[in-house]
């Protein structure tokens, strides 16, 4: 996160002020608030704006860079960046997974955060997702604690038609990116989809994906397999755990590191892990990534658990697709670009032709 410089007030003017402040001694100079923070009073303010003012064009004090990226996170959680855009229209038909311990102030807030009335919640159809269900899907994945004692969660999903593509926009999500999710829902063969992710306060949003399949599976009729929803979620969590790990590529980057794999496998039906290591080979190459043994072999196991699903191929190479496109519609600077924008501008005219020669 960058730095925000200081605003620096001339000297002069603070010695006008400091020279003007009355000056005082007693036991009151600090207060506690009601959250048990010190509140400084005004003379200790005048104080400390002269002392500060006196190492003018200094950099920010670690302490204070540490509260504006802290802010700057919450900012972004709260407020989706980073996202789709998504909104939901009068004439929308949508499902909602709502987290079962919301309480009704945290239900009023996160049903704002999707553009909801509160007071209309009667007019949608509505599940709910339950702390249990979360634990049983998750618990094989990341610790109890981390999954936590109650279901917040919520999502708001609107089935649209072919073409549409996957479109995700996410509240008070502070873990779970929006790439995290696309990749784990066009593994399940969820694509053409409008959807909110949101929470009452920052959350990590892991156990939204519970939610999503619930809803969708509501929505339309459809039983996703229980395999496939276990895999979407091992995805969702090997994903986020390789972002943290692989050095020099974002989050976005890892995103599409995975999403490419995935696409190269598909169209190839390669099911051995011999191959699939050949084919991770080739995306580091194309990626400039160097793997850990361990970062391998998560990917090496969840590919070889994908890889028995019947995913479809074509969701799994339009997405691949799609990805290169809002890097390259976006303006961004990823390295991804440089290394592999040839094989994307060329490849889907001619899908077929390129994945017979990939590995020759």
């Amino acid at each position: 996160m960058k730095k925000n410089g200081m605003r620096v007030t001339s000297l002069f003017l603070a010695a006008v002020m400091l020279a003007s402040a009355p000056v005082t001694a007693s036991a009151a100079d600090t207060s506690a608030n009601v959250e048990g923070e010190v509140v400084v009073d005004q003379t200790s303010q005048d104080q400390t704006s002269a002392e500060s003012q006196n190492q003018a064009g200094q950099d920010q004090t670690s302490a204070e860079a540490q509260d504006q990226s802290k802010a700057s996170a919450a900012e972004n959680a709260a407020t989706g960046a980073n996202s789709d855009n998504v909104t939901i229209q009068a004439d929308d038909k949508p499902y909602l997974a709502l987290g079962a311990d919301l309480t009704d102030a945290q239900k009023n807030t996160v049903l704002s955060l999707m553009g909801i009335d509160p007071a209309n919640l009667g007019n949608y159809d509505v599940v709910y997702t339950t702390n249990a269900e979360e634990h049983q899907y998750l618990d094989s994945y990341i610790s109890s604690s981390q999954i936590g004692s109650k279901s917040w969660s919520s999502v708001v999903i609107v089935k649209r038609d072919k073409g549409n593509g996957l479109n995700i926009s996410t509240r008070n999500i502070n873990y779970c990116t929006v790439g995290m999710y696309k990749n784990a829902l066009t593994t399940a063969g969820i694509t053409d989809a409008d959807i909110i992710v949101a929470g009452p306060q920052e959350i990590s949003g892991t156990a939204a994906l519970v939610g999503v399949f619930k809803a969708y599976q509501e929505m339309t009729g459809e039983t996703i397999n229980a395999d496939i929803i276990d895999a979407s979620l091992n995805e969702l969590v090997v994903t986020g755990q390789l972002e943290q790990s692989i050095a020099g590529l974002s989050d976005e980057e890892v995103e599409e590191f995975i999403a490419y794999i995935k696409s190269v496998i598909a169209q190839n039906d390669l099911k051995d892990e011999a191959s699939i290591n050949q084919a991770i080979d080739d995306a580091c190459s194309k990626y400039n990534v160097t793997l850990s043994d361990s970062e391998r072999q998560q990917i090496v196991d969840l590919l070889l658990k994908i890889t028995s699903l019947g995913i479809n191929l074509d969701s799994l190479v339009d997405y691949a697709e799609s990805l290169y496109h809002s890097f390259k519609d976006g303006g961004g600077d990823s390295s991804v670009l440089s290394s592999v924008g040839t094989f994307f501008s060329n490849v889907f005219s001619s899908i077929a032709d390129f994945f017979k020669g990939l590995f020759s």
